[in-house]
């Protein structure tokens, strides 16, 4: 996974007015914290962290004042109705460390005809990988699968130089067979019968 640079400034101004002075300036505010260092809070350009955040656990390489600190995104707050980022929280990694992060799970295949449907019961897998080197995803087959199939965490092959970091017996996805709906139609006349 490829590096991101990014430039920061350290925050002096806190509370509801600083934030949004700061966001009207096109920053987003923010918090690096990690290694048992005190957190830095810092102001990060808007546009540049919102194209970074386009690739899940992306690695930034932040420049604070003349600092240099590797980071993953830990937590990100968007606003609900315009989508933009309101506050972000990093986390310092080093090269070489191992982290937990959460990856996508993507399928690929067809599962077996009989109108069955797939179930994602995780959406995503918490496995434990060197931080500059952090998978984007893994790849389920599903191909033949049928009703009441399931593949669970540890059937999930996942990318050299990663582990499973959470219950490897944990369903990530299962095949369940379509419910048939009962006509509406057939509700009301058996009930008009009955009176």
């Amino acid at each position: 996974m490829a590096e991101i640079k990014l430039d920061a400034t350290v925050r002096t101004e806190f509370g509801k007015g600083a934030a949004r002075r700061t966001r009207r300036a096109n920053l987003v505010p923010g918090v690096v914290y990690g290694h048992g260092a005190e957190p830095v809070h810092v102001n990060l350009p808007g546009h540049d962290l919102l194209l970074a955040l386009r690739t899940a656990n992306v690695l930034i390489g932040l420049e604070i004042d003349g600092k240099d600190a590797l980071v993953i995104p830990k937590a990100v707050q968007r606003n609900a109705i315009k989508g933009h980022i309101e506050h972000v929280d990093l986390l310092t990694v080093k090269r070489g460390e191992k982290v937990n992060v959460e990856i996508a799970v993507h399928v690929e295949g067809d599962l077996a005809p009989g109108g069955n449907l797939l179930e994602y019961v995780q959406n995503t897998l918490l496995v434990e990988a060197e931080a500059t080197h952090i998978p984007e995803s893994v790849t389920v087959s599903i191909a033949g699968l049928d009703a009441g199939d399931s593949i669970l965490a540890k059937d999930v092959p996942l990318p050299k130089g990663s582990v499973l970091a959470g219950d490897e017996d944990a369903v990530v996805l299962q095949v369940v067979s379509a419910q048939a709906e009962e006509p509406a139609g057939e509700g009301a006349e058996s009930e008009g019968a009955e009176g």
